[in-house]
């Protein structure tokens, strides 16, 4: 029983069936020892191509067992024609065998031309689609320059078609000063004027505040007397009777609130 192999035993565990030991008679060959270099897993459990070579081993075997004996010249004839015939017939089923070799061998190299074709494809498609993306990135950026381009045209038009007469205007101020869309107001960049590159242009500047030398004059010019605090102390709001008006009271609660 340590060598029975049971249909229930786990996957991971799964061994390959006991082969018990064996003793051949002397002037016998089994015919299972033709099939010794079978295993489990390389031909073992039999397969359609196992059952033909089995077969075949019969054939050759019943061949061999009706081959005439060498004892004449009629009878080593006829083996040697035997013999001829079955040398074709082993020459016939190896082609046979090298044919279907060679059909599986097409088979598989035609998939393996499929699938690097499909990969070439793909690659293509790839190559085909960052390229379209360019493409498009091009014609996207050279759309939008000419774009640019038309309005900067049609400005300078609309701004030649004002005085297409080509006569000369004086500056008039106080239309620009009423205008809040001139270049007063509103200066264009493309001019050459960029206002946050001057937005300190209008902040107050002074001496005396921003420099140390102002500050020191500043002080300076001070009276003495205003740098000097003077604290006066209050005076207590009781009667020499100890009694505290209510207007007092509530003015030492909203002191004491307060601090």
């Amino acid at each position: 029983t340590l060598g029975t192999q049971t249909d229930y035993r786990d996957g991971e565990a799964q061994t390959d069936p006991y082969s018990p030991e064996y003793m051949v008679r002397s002037g016998s060959v089994p015919e299972i020892l033709a099939l010794a270099t079978l295993a489990w897993g390389r031909g073992l459990p039999a397969g359609q191509a196992e059952m033909e070579i089995i077969d075949r081993i019969r054939e050759k075997r019943a061949w061999e067992a009706a081959l005439p004996p060498m004892d004449s010249p009629s009878n080593i004839a006829k083996r040697l024609k035997m013999m001829e015939d079955m040398e074709r017939k082993e020459w016939a089923y190896r082609e046979e065998e090298i044919d279907k070799l060679q059909k599986v061998q097409m088979e598989v190299f035609k998939k393996l031309l499929q699938r690097r074709e499909e990969n070439q494809n793909k690659l293509d498609t790839m190559r085909l689609k960052k390229q379209w993306q360019n493409h498009q990135k091009a014609k996207e950026e050279k759309i939008r320059k000419t774009q640019h381009d038309c309005a900067l045209m049609l400005r300078k038009l609309i701004a030649k078609r004002k005085n297409w007469m080509g006569k000369l205007e004086r500056r008039d101020i106080i239309k620009e000063y009423n205008d809040f869309s001139s270049q007063t107001y509103a200066p264009l960049s493309r001019i050459g004027f960029f206002p946050d590159s001057h937005s300190d242009y209008y902040a107050a500047r002074n001496f005396y505040l921003n420099t140390f030398a102002g500050l020191c004059e500043l002080e300076e010019s001070v009276q003495h007397s205003a740098s000097q605090t003077k604290i006066k102390v209050p005076k207590p709001k009781c009667t020499n009777t100890g009694y505290i008006r209510k207007s007092a009271r509530l003015e030492a609660v909203l002191a004491q609130v307060h601090q």
